[in-house]
């Protein structure tokens, strides 16, 4: 390695970002991100968008995720009932909507 790779305390690092905007990094705005100035993100009103069928999932026949697993594991202990260990993650989150009606009486 040569000493000309390494900048000397003078000269300004550069970072990557930097090299491919010219030298300036653009600020993380709402006129970076596609928003008006003063715009808002979301909706006063609440809106749900299209629910998908678990069973319709692309990864719906993995393995459950460890998050998956833990909260089955308590909803299940909470509703008095035995699950099996087993499940994928689409048949995981079919039993985690059950059970949270089932516990707490929500979705």
């Amino acid at each position: 390695m040569s000493d000309s790779t390494i900048p000397s305390s003078d000269e300004p690092v550069v970072e990557p970002a930097e090299q491919q905007t010219g030298g300036t990094r653009a600020a993380a705005t709402s006129e970076t991100a596609g928003a008006p100035e003063g715009g808002t993100l979301g909706s006063a009103t609440a809106e749900s968008g299209p629910e998908r069928d678990p069973e319709e999932w692309v990864t719906g026949d993995e393995p459950m995720t460890g998050p998956q697993r833990s909260y089955l594991d308590s909803l299940a202990r909470r509703a008095g009932e035995e699950l099996p260990a087993d499940l994928t993650k689409a048949q995981a989150s079919e039993h985690i909507d059950r059970l949270q009606e089932k516990v707490d009486g929500t979705s």
